[in-house]
């Protein structure tokens, strides 16, 4: 009984985050924009599967650094939007056409964004696309590394 209650707590902060994404999209992107990014840009791009997304606002010219979970493609690199594409990352770097990437202690050129809307995120590894399915994003971001 006692493991069961133990698996349960261990479960429900997890799936509770999952449901709070998926109904509140945009005030958890909204949360995560003002407190979790400024923790995890401290060391995303030093851990795999993470990286930091630098970019030039539209309008404020500002730079931005926004944490994101990268998958490497021989093609490129995929970022999932699990904020949807409205994100203001998102419409910076289609605005661009470009934007860099910190990850794995490098630094990389992409270009050529592109949105691609797939409900079935078969170039996600699976549980990647369970999480992804679960919280109802159907949209990632396709970039190209500038070699050289």
């Amino acid at each position: 009984m006692a493991i069961a209650a133990l698996l349960s707590l261990f479960l429900a902060g997890p799936l509770a985050f999952l449901v709070l994404v998926r109904v509140c999209k945009r005030p958890m992107a909204a949360f995560h924009r003002a407190f979790t990014n400024r923790i995890t840009s401290k060391f995303a791009s030093r851990l795999p599967g993470f990286a930091i997304v630098v970019n030039i606002g539209r309008n404020s010219g500002r730079v931005y650094r926004t944490p994101v979970n990268v998958f490497w493609r021989q093609d490129g690199v995929l970022i999932a939007l699990t904020y949807g594409r409205e994100s203001g990352w998102v419409s910076n770097v289609l605005a661009a056409g470009r934007c860099d990437l910190e990850a794995c202690g490098a630094s990389y050129e992409l270009f050529s964004p592109v949105v691609v809307h797939d409900a079935s995120r078969q170039r996600f590894p699976f549980l990647v696309r369970a999480i992804l399915g679960f919280i109802n994003a159907n949209d990632y971001l396709q970039l190209q590394i500038r070699n050289g």
